[in-house]
């Protein structure tokens, strides 16, 4: 299992984490975000959306729950669907959106809050942790697939350069 660790000194650290990431995705990954409120999750995506191409403005899904993007990974065209479920009430609101559905080879999926809709979320790829630490954050990703220690063996990543 890859397993990978950084101290991220402030927030280009994060946004530095978000471009490495976008260029080490494939179609298919899951990914999940874990942390407190404020930890750097919609940050981190936003910085991955935009590394991977997406010009427009990237919004928390926190009402709607999910919000797809169409970004441009080797010269196709992928959709990466962000979950926010923070505001899930159950599991079952979760299978009741059809959100199970995004979850493909083709789509890139990342979730936060997964734990909202522990028992019928897809599994991870990655897991990424998020804590505070002083001014910045720790970071962890933690790849329970082949896909995600393939994609944590492309990630080139300086955070506090």
């Amino acid at each position: 299992m890859q397993h990978t660790t950084a101290h991220l000194k402030d927030e280009a650290g994060t946004l530095a984490l978000g471009a490495a990431l976008a260029r080490a995705l494939v179609p298919g990954l899951t990914i999940y975000l874990h942390g407190d409120l404020g930890t750097g999750k919609t940050a981190l995506t936003r910085a991955l959306l935009h590394a991977a191409g997406y010009a427009g403005h990237v919004k928390s899904p926190t009402y709607t729950l999910a919000e797809p993007y169409t970004i441009q990974l080797h010269a196709i065209e992928v959709d990466v669907i962000h979950f926010d479920l923070y505001r899930m009430l159950s599991a079952d609101d979760f299978l009741d959106a059809g959100f199970r559905e995004y979850f493909n080879n083709s789509n890139i999926c990342i979730v936060e809050w997964p734990e909202k809709a522990d028992g019928v979320l897809p599994p991870a790829d990655i897991d990424v942790f998020l804590t505070v630490a002083g001014a910045g954050r720790e970071v962890e990703l933690l790849a329970h697939s082949d896909q995600g220690s393939q994609c944590l063996d492309r990630l080139k990543f300086a955070p506090n350069l």
